[in-house]
């Protein structure tokens, strides 16, 4: 039995707990899986959903589709998700709004916010890397460093498309977009910040702009147009 200290991610805005779970979890946290709901939900419908549902199907966030979060299952508990007990309880399942049809598309709202949360999670987690691996032997064979976070899969463990073929071919995309916000910060003591520079030196490393390093003296052109490219993205 976990006795960790597990806090539920502030990108929430809506709360309906389903009695559909495992209270507590039966290990740490190092996994996120990521679902599609198949269907343009809120986050409130999908979260009601769980909470009013006769099987046993649950999940810790739902992600809708204006790029809403709610709340289902707290993450101090397991969620009923992934056809695996095993992976769910060492897992964040974080069912996202997508379309009714193959190969289940979601728009930028939720494909966004999916990437916040994932940082946000590892964050609060003490993760300093998401990893994906595509391939499932591999995956689940994976030995995890202890600041790493494993990405897994609903079709690796029962027969089903979820989460889709539009997330799957972008979850390296997905990790990749995760470990820009949550790159380890630099070491204080050899890289000062100015003290009137603090406050944006925290909002270009929260927001994904910079990883908040000085690589060195010179900041190339290069790196200024990729801060000013991210700053439009955002």
């Amino acid at each position: 039995m976990m006795t960790a200290a597990y806090t539920n991610s502030p990108l929430v805005s809506y709360k309906n707990l389903t009695s559909h779970r495992h209270s507590p979890r039966n290990r740490a946290i190092d996994r996120i899986t990521p679902h599609c709901i198949v269907g343009q939900w809120s986050a409130k419908q999908g979260v009601d959903y769980f909470v009013t549902v006769d099987r046993d199907v649950s999940s810790n966030y739902v992600i809708g589709k204006d790029g809403e979060v709610g709340l289902s299952v707290e993450e101090k508990d397991r969620s009923w998700c992934s056809s695996s007990p095993e992976n769910d309880h060492r897992a964040i399942t974080i069912e996202c709004a997508s379309d009714t049809l193959a190969p289940h598309a979601m728009n930028d709202k939720v494909f966004n916010t999916l990437i916040s949360l994932c940082a946000d999670i590892c964050k609060r987690n003490g993760k300093t890397k998401v990893v994906w691996i595509g391939d499932k032997t591999k995956a689940l064979a994976y030995h995890q460093k202890p600041e790493e976070m494993l990405f897994t899969v609903h079709r690796w463990f029962a027969a089903t498309a979820c989460p889709g073929d539009w997330l799957y071919s972008r979850m390296g995309k997905l990790a990749e977009e995760v470990n820009k916000l949550i790159v380890p910060m630099s070491n204080p003591e050899k890289d000062e910040v100015a003290s009137w520079a603090k406050e944006a030196h925290r909002w270009v490393v929260e927001n994904g702009i910079s990883d908040g390093t000085r690589p060195s003296d010179t900041v190339t052109r290069e790196e200024v147009w990729t801060m000013l490219h991210r700053m439009k993205q955002k």
